[in-house]
């Protein structure tokens, strides 16, 4: 993809788009592709979390094995590999469908284990197996990232697969925290771990039926021909996107990275303590499970309509501002109830605004950073910045179990929470700052563009 300012994307393909567009194999495809990529995520994050606070887990210990998310964060690492090497075997279905395969094989198998492990294994033994499935979704990330922005034949193309993949993940991402608790309480949590690992097979189809969007001499071609396994080949396989992305944003660079690590921020740092303060509030796996496939269903749904519209209207700069903004009024909500206590219209409130600001920001901003990719590159650069979007936030949420313990000492438990969830919208603030700076650099470059 080409350097542009946000506002040049020529539409933002809506909800309503995909649906009309499902009958085309290559967005079907593609939503089955985000479904895959979104299921294992909560598996190894917060539904994680949920499931050990009811094993009588210590928050600090919550907290700390929530770091096995940080493999999503470093997965630019190892991004360099799955963009000029085969796999062994799977290659010969293509270098991304074979990646594809042996990431969705690892993830269903990972989440299987964790089933049979289970807390009552050791935390040791099942952190190890979410440490597995994390850095096998997090390959899986890589390449069907990749895949979605190569297979785009134009960006009005990518808008509309982007936006496909971003329902299908949003959809696995409701079935991740809301369904499987229905399914926890009917068979456990260890079968309904398990049934989530089998439904990996669902993506596994999606790859069999893909097709490889870019030939193995296109994408030497594009990078210069050296073969990955010389020292030229390896150091433009390494280094390469990072100066190719340099060179081409320039000073901007440093903007994006800062703006895109901040963007999330308080909704990770708060992840690991929203299940344990679920079930401290009294609240049922069943009753959670339902709020999320109603509130927070119609305010996924509505959220990714009104980011449409929105971006439509002002661009994806603008939209990604609203979506900072709104984002921590979740945590804020949070801590009205804690200081309120249980009450069904806000906990429905709650959820509604967090679903809401995370539709509408979220395509948004996975539309803008893959305009921001050079073929060659593509699954190095998107690895770079949307591990960017989560170190920070992965890293400081392991500590988050030891902030509300700390914060405990001479206060109720409520209390404790309710001054974390405060805290962690204060850590919100920067984020709208850059985002704004970021709007605005995008606008003065629209105004100097209209001007040549």
């Amino acid at each position: 993809m080409t350097d542009k300012p946000v506002e040049a994307a020529p539409r933002k393909a809506t909800t309503k788009d995909v649906f009309k567009a499902l009958g085309r194999g290559r967005v079907l495809i593609t939503l089955l592709l985000g479904f895959g990529s979104g299921l294992p995520f909560l598996l190894t994050g917060a539904t994680l979390s949920l499931w050990l606070a009811e094993g009588d887990v210590t928050l600090s210990a919550i907290g700390f094995i929530s770091w096995v998310g940080l493999a999503y964060s470093f997965k630019f690492i190892w991004a360099p590999v799955v963009d000029r090497f085969d796999v062994p075997i799977l290659g010969r279905f293509g270098r991304r469908r074979g990646w594809m395969l042996l990431s969705q094989l690892l993830v269903g198998g990972a989440l299987i284990s964790m089933a049979i492990i289970g807390p009552e294994g050791g935390l040791t033994a099942l952190g190890s197996a979410a440490l597995v499935t994390a850095f096998a979704s997090a390959t899986q990330d890589i390449v069907v990232d990749a895949w979605r922005i190569e297979t785009a034949e134009d960006d009005e193309d990518l808008s509309l697969l982007t936006s496909a993949y971003q329902l299908g993940y949003r959809f696995a991402m409701l079935a991740g925290n809301a369904l499987i608790l229905f399914f926890a309480s009917w068979f456990g949590w260890n079968g309904a771990y398990g049934i989530w690992g089998a439904a990996m097979s669902i993506a596994i189809i999606a790859t069999l039926f893909a097709k490889e969007p870019l030939d193995r001499s296109d994408i030497a071609k594009a990078t210069g021909g050296a073969a990955p396994w010389t020292a030229r080949g390896m150091y433009d396989a390494v280094v390469g996107p990072f100066i190719n992305f340099v060179k081409t944003h320039k000073t901007a660079a440093l903007l994006m990275l800062a703006a895109i690590s901040l963007y999330r921020l308080p909704d990770f740092v708060m992840g690991p303590m929203v299940g344990p303060f679920y079930l401290d509030l009294g609240l049922t796996k069943e009753a959670i499970g339902a709020m999320r496939l109603s509130a927070g269903l119609a305010g996924s749904l509505t959220g990714i309509a009104a980011g449409g519209i929105f971006a439509l209207r002002f661009g994806f700069g603008r939209t990604l501002l609203l979506g900072a903004l709104i984002g921590p009024m979740s945590n804020l909500g949070y801590t009205l109830m804690a200081m309120v206590g249980l009450s069904t219209p806000m906990f429905a409130g709650v959820l509604f605004v967090e679903n809401f600001s995370e539709g509408l920001a979220g395509a948004a901003l996975v539309a803008y950073m893959s305009s921001l990719t050079g073929i060659g590159y593509t699954a190095t650069q998107y690895a770079l910045l949307s591990s960017f979007y989560a170190i920070l936030g992965k890293f400081l949420k392991g500590f988050s179990g030891v902030v509300v313990d700390g914060l405990q000492q001479g206060n109720e438990l409520m209390v404790a929470y309710a001054l974390f969830f405060a805290g962690t919208a204060a850590v919100g603030i920067p984020a709208v700052f850059l985002c704004w700076l970021l709007d605005r650099r995008n606008r003065r470059l629209k105004a100097e563009l209209g001007a040549t």
